[in-house]
């Protein structure tokens, strides 16, 4: 995947994800030394549901936020090596914040069509 095609990925996804707005959504963090290798020695899971009712992209930081009733998270825009769209409703993200630590963010939105 190109450079361009790779951005252009993460934009689209911004761009749509008002369509998810009501939903019940997923978020599985990981956080580990190594994105290929996610095996229980090497990573540690969290998993947060809630309604998404907000999305935005904060300039001041390069993050992009999505926002449910008591729940914020962000992803660092200028962190991000991978995304991929995993199946329908299903994306990828992950994150390098230092030489084997990253954070891989699974999102998946229950969209009702």
């Amino acid at each position: 995947m190109s450079a361009e095609d790779f951005k252009q990925g993460i934009i689209n996804y911004f761009e749509s994800i008002a369509k998810y707005y009501g939903s019940k959504t997923e978020i599985t963090e990981g956080i580990c030394s190594d994105p290929i290798n996610l095996d229980a020695h090497h990573t540690t899971w969290n998993l947060s549901e809630f309604e998404l009712v907000r999305s935005a992209y904060r300039k001041n930081g390069n993050k992009f936020m999505m926002e449910g009733p008591s729940m914020y998270y962000e992803i660092s825009a200028d962190r991000i090596i991978d995304f991929k769209q995993l199946g329908r409703n299903r994306f990828e993200f992950i994150e390098r914040y230092g030489e084997s630590v990253y954070r891989i963010t699974k999102v998946r939105f229950h969209y009702k069509y």
